[in-house]
């Protein structure tokens, strides 16, 4: 028995994976990040029956493109499972894709979780990598993963805050010896600033857009604080005529359609600083807090949380990677934070 378990070691990468709300980062044991894809799934309807037709970069391309026989789903929600098989088939393709082949493919996987995720929401993660062919699966929570993955010092005895901006959930979280003081998940986050951007257009402009023009307006001119004259081009369909139509964009726009959002996410902060224990709170007008996630590349966010807290902000070297970066730092020094992982 033990013989057939170092064969399936040899034959199997152990891997840690970052299963976003937006995107699913892999972490491989030894070779570092190996893939980061969109959390998309393309479904096909065929004689009545539905198949896996594409998965990641590739799905992406036909969301809101596609004929009425294939659906592109995003099979995760607010950072948990909203589609139990669609799940499964999504992270099989990942590992049979990282793995290169099919046979013997039976890694041990870390994967990072919300915070405020329920225990049926955290098995539903678990035995959606156990059904795709997994060996072994323990989880870790993604503020803690994030912390680790920015380089913060989480083991000793000083405060540490970390605020991971994702796709589906802000994670906020204030750390000392291992373990969380305080902890909040909420789930708001960059899909938010999303549908804010689409409500804004169609209520400022009368302009209908999705969310993938709505997503690259985030990126190529979305703001926090304004500090310029910079338009963008934006094209979709006038509500009321029907026909397209194009306007210019300014960065008002974005700040003004995004506040909304980044203002659950400083009430959130504050909360989080209100709850933290004197002696950390001491720690933290030194240290002050570190973004990560996605939304940490906003403009001039780290200048907005910083003017509400009066806290020093800095965002992570590579904050898109610091949560999947910890867990496979979690996963190689696996003895170091045992006490980190669940079954």
């Amino acid at each position: 028995m033990l013989g057939l378990e170092k064969f399936i070691q040899f034959w199997s990468t152990d891997m840690a994976i970052d299963l976003g709300t937006a995107n699913t980062l892999v972490f491989v044991k030894g070779q570092g990040i190996v893939l980061n894809e969109p959390s998309v799934v393309a479904i096909i309807e065929e004689s009545g029956k539905k198949s896996v037709l594409a998965v990641g970069d590739e799905a992406k391309t036909m969301l809101g493109r596609t004929p009425g026989n294939i659906q592109a789903v995003r099979p995760l929600r607010d950072g948990v499972i909203a589609d139990f098989v669609v799940t499964e088939e999504m992270i099989k393709h990942f590992i049979k894709k990282v793995h290169k082949r099919k046979a013997f493919a039976s890694p041990r996987v870390v994967i990072c979780v919300p915070t405020g995720s329920t225990p049926v929401e955290r098995k539903a993660i678990k035995d959606s990598a156990l059904a795709a062919g997994a060996r072994k699966v323990n989880l870790i929570e993604e503020p803690i993963a994030a912390a680790i993955g920015a380089g913060l010092p989480v083991s000793e005895a000083t405060g540490s805050m970390v605020v991971d901006i994702g796709g589906g959930t802000t994670e906020i979280a204030v750390l000392s010896l291992g373990g969380v003081v305080y902890a909040e998940s909420m789930r708001v986050a960059g899909d938010a600033m999303d549908i804010g951007i689409i409500n804004y257009m169609r209520k400022q402009f009368n302009l209908l857009v999705g969310e993938a023009s709505a997503e690259k307006i985030k990126k190529e001119i979305g703001t926090a604080i304004p500090t310029s004259n910079n338009t963008y081009l934006m094209k979709g369909r006038d509500i009321r005529s029907g026909t397209p139509k194009e306007i210019a964009l300014k960065e008002e726009d974005t700040a003004e359609a995004l506040r909304p959002v980044l203002n659950q996410v400083l009430a959130g902060i504050k909360s989080a600083l209100e709850n933290t224990p004197p002696e950390l709170s001491a720690d933290l007008v030194d240290m002050g807090l570190v973004l990560t996630g996605g939304g940490a590349l906003l403009k001039n966010i780290d200048k907005l949380i910083s003017k509400e807290t009066g806290l020093p902000v800095q965002i992570a070297e590579d904050p898109i990677s610091c949560v999947v970066l910890g867990t496979g730092k979690a996963l190689d020094q696996e003895q170091t934070f045992s006490t980190l992982l669940s079954e």
